[in-house]
């Protein structure tokens, strides 16, 4: 019995009640860091990936847009195809796939090969993105559900705020390379620990009953005026959060001229205010309420943008005036998304993977949208940036109409 406990339940227990061990929550917690870590570790390379490969910063910033597209398109796609096959094989074989593209960044000879690799990886990490919150949706009804996602996202929240830091100390002493192969490094680990620790937990898994075929599973969720609430909101708070890391690296490192190992340590008080939200969001949300959840968050995240235009009209070289205030951007999304995430998944159960595909591949999709937009604009200034980043947090604030009360 307590070996069940820690792998997780077998089809159809999630019906009953699931007390989550603390191995079941870690490797929660490592499978949704996959694809996190392959955004943000090789971040403070990227003006000197420009160097090695012979491109431009503009050739380098297409390969994290590249790498968010097809996070947003394979989550469209993974998502059904574990609500018809289950969730532990089709997670395993998306970090087998994460591994295999980590191995082919690190190798890449051109920034072809490179941007080949990077779409394999992002295909295979989005598994991690979407099961994890379906995992979750399996095991608990939508108000713990909310609960548990914040706690798996704070987690998941250490590692993009470590990732800058040791992508810039591995650029400084083995070059861009490094970071690929310890992501590949990371995939590998992670995927043992799912094949040990992970039994299937999707209770419809080859009910031909509740099976959707993928266009009527997203028919139906496309009819919820709720579900578009909660994905648009999480999709606008997450484009705030990438249009700021479209253009910051380029900000601090070649505009204010301070070290990658100097962005990332900054970089971390973004990840360090959304583990405080996701904690937060953890604790409270059953008193709350998960709306009035969001919609604290996404004030909190606009007001910390309207503070960042603030510091920056003061000093423009001054780091701190950038990272400090955007903490609280981080803080604010760190409160909406579990709540956003939740609900988006719990507007029809039957199709929760489906739905936090969906709703992942929209929080994704509008980060690789304004993240190039971001990083073309930010040549003299970080005012693009920081204009950019408050209408989207303004938008999060006005998605959440769509939700009734």
């Amino acid at each position: 019995m307590d070996d069940e406990k820690h792998k997780g339940p077998s089809p159809g227990a999630a019906a009953g009640p699931f007390v989550m061990s603390k191995r079941f929550l870690l490797m929660l917690v490592a499978v949704a860091a996959v694809s996190p870590l392959g955004i943000n570790l090789y971040l403070p390379s990227m003006p000197g990936m420009t160097a090695a490969l012979g491109v431009d910063y503009a050739a380098i910033q297409f390969t994290l847009s590249l790498y968010l597209a097809s996070v947003a398109l394979g989550q469209l796609i993974i998502g059904p195809i574990s609500d018809r096959y289950g969730r532990r094989p089709v997670l395993l074989g998306g970090l087998a796939m994460f591994v295999a593209g980590s191995v082919v960044c690190t190798l890449a000879p051109s920034i072809g090969v490179l941007n080949a690799g990077r779409v394999l990886q992002a295909l295979g990490g989005c598994a991690g993105i979407a099961l994890s919150r379906a995992i979750v949706r399996d095991l608990y009804e939508r108000t713990q559900a909310a609960s548990m996602i914040g706690y798996v996202t704070m987690g998941m929240a250490v590692a993009p705020m470590v990732a800058p830091t040791i992508g810039g100390v591995l650029e400084a002493w083995h070059g861009w390379r490094a970071s690929f192969g310890f992501l590949a490094l990371f995939g590998f680990g992670t995927l043992a620990v799912v094949y040990i620790l992970l039994h299937e937990t999707n209770p419809w898994r080859g009910d031909t009953a509740q099976s959707q075929p993928l266009l009527k599973g997203y028919g139906k969720l496309l009819r919820i005026p709720a579900f578009w609430g909660f994905a648009l909101t999480a999709g606008f708070s997450s484009a705030a959060f990438f249009a700021f890391v479209g253009g910051a690296a380029y900000v601090v490192i070649n505009l204010m001229e301070r070290t990658p190992v100097e962005y990332g340590m900054y970089f971390g008080l973004v990840s360090l205010g959304y583990i405080v939200g996701n904690f937060l969001s953890g604790r409270f949300v059953a008193k709350v309420g998960p709306q009035q959840m969001i919609r604290l968050g996404a004030t909190l995240a606009f007001a910390s943008v309207l503070l960042t235009a603030f510091l920056y009209a003061l000093d423009d070289m001054r780091p701190l005036f950038l990272f400090l205030p955007t903490t609280f951007l981080g803080m604010g999304n760190g409160l909406v998304m579990p709540s956003c995430i939740a609900g988006a998944v719990s507007v029809r159960p039957e199709v929760a993977g489906a739905a936090s595909g969906l709703a992942g591949s929209i929080q994704i999709g509008f980060g690789a949208v304004v993240a190039p937009i971001v990083g073309a604009l930010v040549t003299t200034s970080a005012w693009p940036m920081i204009v950019v980043t408050g209408l989207c947090t303004l938008m999060a604030m006005l998605s959440m109409q769509l939700v009734s009360k």
